[in-house]
């Protein structure tokens, strides 16, 4: 029987372990696959910002203004999306505007899609009639995207400015207290030592002679010698026979 039941505990004990290892290593490649797809993404926005910055600059007409849309909106809306998740994280009551981004969101993407598309347009005709029917909805979801950014920045600078105002307040107050306790303390010192030397020193007669303290006449009374005289030591007086 003991040495059943020593074989079932070591069963479990090698299960346990091994599900362990098997949660530990699912977690890793869970970890590690997150990790490469973030890589992946930002690599890709960065050669497709890019490529759009290059034609904007380097082309003309339909082709360079679909380009600069997609860029304005695209710097926009991750400059706002940056701002917002980093001021969270110390200001909850941004959580509301971060529920308003998102929505936003939405009207970005869909807009960042049909500009892609239009790039692929062989229409170049159609495209340029509705340029400026895309020029204003970019402008009204970049315009909304700057304001919650600028707004979140706005609150965290006050928020700064009013904890250095109270922390220099804070400051001043304590740096008086610790002047008026100093001041004190070296009164309180003063005063202490006064009575003290009364006691302890000599005393001034009214003839303008100092009378010696307790100290003094103590020493007074005992006969001075240097530190290595020895004291005289009694001879024996010698016995007499009557």
């Amino acid at each position: 029987m003991e040495a059943g039941a020593l074989v079932i505990f070591a069963l479990l004990v090698m299960f346990a372990v091994l599900g362990l290892g098997v949660w530990v290593t699912v977690k890793a490649v869970g970890a590690a696959k997150r990790g490469v797809d973030r890589t992946i993404t930002q690599a890709r926005r960065t050669v497709e910002d890019t490529t759009l910055r290059a034609r904007s600059l380097g082309q003309v007409g339909v082709t360079a203004g679909l380009a600069q849309l997609r860029l304005d909106l695209r710097t926009s809306m991750r400059a706002t999306q940056q701002a917002l998740y980093q001021g969270v994280q110390t200001d909850a009551s941004l959580r509301e505007s971060i529920g308003l981004f998102e929505r936003l969101s939405e009207h970005g993407h869909d807009l960042d899609a049909e500009l892609k598309r239009l790039e692929q347009e062989p229409d170049r005709k159609r495209i340029a009639a509705s340029l400026p029917d895309l020029r204003e909805r970019t402008r009204k979801i970049t315009e909304s995207a700057d304001s919650l950014r600028w707004a979140a920045r706005e609150r965290a600078r006050r928020f700064a400015e009013d904890d250095l105002s109270v922390l220099s307040a804070q400051i001043e107050v304590e740096s008086g207290a610790l002047s008026d306790w100093s001041r004190e303390s070296v009164d309180d010192l003063a005063a202490g030592a006064a009575p003290w030397g009364a006691t302890t020193g000599p005393e001034r007669r009214s003839d303008g002679l100092q009378e010696p303290g307790p100290a003094a006449l103590n020493r007074a009374s005992r006969p001075q010698r240097q530190p290595w005289e020895k004291a005289p030591r009694k001879t024996p007086r010698p016995e007499t026979t009557a």
